[in-house]
């Protein structure tokens, strides 16, 4: 019987941190916890739906800008200021284009007067 008394303290004893490391945590600490828990499972669905997108579109993605990079590359490198310019717009026939803003509606640091050609007029 001594024997079992023994066993039986020593096995609460052993067992006693393990159960205080389990109450050292707050309450703020334990909700924190059930939050993430709680928005790792809502946001789960979405997050499989955003990799089925990556996965069908990827290899789409990854082709346009192996073939177009450069020339947008070289672009960049040409237009200052976006600032200046309106929103592209698309013609029927497939065109598109980007025109200047009006000088009067553009931002004084934005308006280089060696940009503005004295006919009014602008090659692209």
């Amino acid at each position: 019987m001594r024997h079992v008394l023994k066993i039986c303290a020593t096995c609460a004893l052993v067992a006693l941190p393990a159960h205080a490391e389990e109450d050292s945590k707050s309450l703020m600490e334990r909700g924190a916890e059930l939050f993430l828990e709680g928005l790792r499972q809502e946001m789960e669905p979405t997050i499989e739906d955003l990799r089925g997108f990556a996965e069908q579109f990827g290899p789409a993605l990854q082709s346009f800008l192996q073939e177009m990079g450069p020339a947008l590359a070289e672009l960049a490198t040409q237009v200052q200021d976006w600032t200046a310019y309106e929103t592209p717009e698309m013609l029927p026939n497939g065109d598109i284009i980007i025109r200047k803003k009006p000088a009067q509606e553009r931002p004084e640091e934005s308006v280089p007067q060696d940009d503005i050609p004295s006919d009014g007029l602008t090659d692209i």
